[in-house]
C-alpha cells in the first residue's frame, strides 16, 4: 500500500532497497528482483521530482514524467510507427497505380483543386489561403479533438486507435503520392513537413496511448484487469497531455509559416530540420538516457 507520510516512506525505500540488493545477489533474474526494482524506482522518483528545486509541477512533468512514460511505451509507439509507415507505403503505392483511390481517401474535391494550384504553377497554393491567423485556431481545435478522439476510442481493445492510425496513414501516402506523380515529391517533404513532422508525430503517439489504454485492458499481467485499465488510461492521458503543445505547434507553423515556402524557403527549411531533430531528440534519445540516469542512480544507492 501507499504510503501515508514522509517517514513510512523513507521506511519503505530502505526496506525495498535492501531487499533488492539481496534480490540481485542471489536471484539476478527473477521476476520477484524486477517487481521489487520497479517498485523501489517508484518511490525514488516520487522522492526525486518532489525536491525543493523541483517546486514547479509543470518542469517536472515536461522534465521527466512524460519522457519516462514515453520511454515505458517505446515499443508501443514504435508499433504505431511501423503501422503508419506500412499504410502510408499502401497508401502511396495503390493511388500510383490508381489515382481514383486517393480520391476515395482525401476530402471530396482535393485532387481538384490541388490540380488547380499546379497548373498555375503554385502546387502548394492551398496553404496559402485563408487568413493566417484563423486558420492556426482553426487547426488546432480541430487537430485535438480528432486526436482525443482516437485516444477514448482506444478504450474498446485498442482496435479503433489503430484503425485511425491505417486511416491516417493512407491518406497521408495518397496526399504524397499526389504530388510525387507530378513531379514535386522532394517539394512535398520540404513545404509539408513544415508542419507535418510535429502533426505526424503526434497522431503516431495518439496512436500509440489509445493502444496502451486497450491493451492494458487485454493483458493485465499479473494485476487486476481494471487496476491495469487505470494505469494504462493514466499513461494514455499523459502521453496525450504532452501532445497538446506539440498540436498546437504544428497548427501554427501549418497556419502561419508553412504558406513562407516560397518566399522565405530557408525559414521553412530550417523549421524541418529543427523540428526533425526536437522529435529524434525528445522522443527517442532523451526518454532513453534519463531512464538510464536513474537506473544507475538506483544502484548507486544500493551500493
Amino acid at each position: 500500500m501507499p504510503a501515508e507520510d514522509a517517514d513510512d516512506m523513507a521506511k519503505d525505500f530502505t526496506q525495498l532497497v535492501d531487499d533488492l540488493a539481496y534480490a540481485k545477489t542471489f536471484y539476478p533474474s527473477s521476476k520477484v528482483t524486477q517487481f521489487i526494482n520497479a517498485e523501489a524506482s517508484k518511490i525514488y522518483l516520487s522522492i526525486y521530482k518532489n525536491r525543493k528545486e523541483e517546486s514547479n509541477r509543470l518542469v517536472t512533468f515536461w522534465k521527466y514524467d512524460l519522457p519516462l512514460t514515453v520511454h515505458k511505451h517505446h515499443v508501443t509507439i514504435l508499433f504505431s510507427f511501423i503501422v503508419f509507415i506500412i499504410f502510408f507505403s499502401i497508401g502511396f503505392f495503390v493511388s500510383r497505380q490508381d489515382e481514383s483511390v486517393a480520391s476515395t481517401l482525401l476530402p471530396p474535391g482535393y485532387i481538384d483543386v490541388t490540380q488547380e494550384y499546379i497548373d498555375k504553377k503554385n502546387p502548394f497554393g492551398i496553404y496559402e489561403s485563408g487568413n493566417p491567423l484563423l486558420s492556426w485556431i482553426w487547426i488546432m481545435i480541430n487537430n485535438i479533438i480528432v486526436a482525443l478522439r482516437s485516444f477514448a476510442s482506444g478504450i474498446l481493445c485498442g482496435i479503433p486507435a489503430i484503425n485511425d492510425l491505417v486511416k491516417f496513414g493512407l491518406q497521408v501516402g495518397a496526399f504524397d503520392e499526389i504530388f510525387a506523380a507530378r513531379g514535386f515529391g522532394t517539394q512535398f517533404f520540404l513545404v509539408v513537413f513544415v508542419h507535418g513532422t510535429l502533426e505526424i508525430t503526434a497522431y503516431i503517439i495518439t496512436g500509440a496511448a489509445g493502444i496502451v489504454m486497450g491493451k492494458s485492458f487485454l493483458f493485465p499481467g499479473t494485476i487486476k484487469r481494471l487496476s491495469a485499465l487505470k494505469q494504462g488510461a493514466k499513461d494514455g492521458v499523459k502521453l496525450m497531455i504532452g501532445l497538446l503543445p506539440v498540436f498546437m505547434l504544428a497548427a501554427f507553423f501549418e497556419g502561419l509559416f508553412t504558406r513562407l515556402y516560397n518566399d522565405i524557403s530557408w525559414l521553412t527549411t530550417a523549421i524541418v530540420s529543427l523540428s526533425v531533430l526536437f522529435v529524434i531528440w525528445y522522443f527517442i534519445i532523451y526518454p532513453i538516457t534519463l531512464s538510464k540516469k536513474l537506473a544507475l542512480q538506483l544502484n548507486e544507492e544500493d551500493v
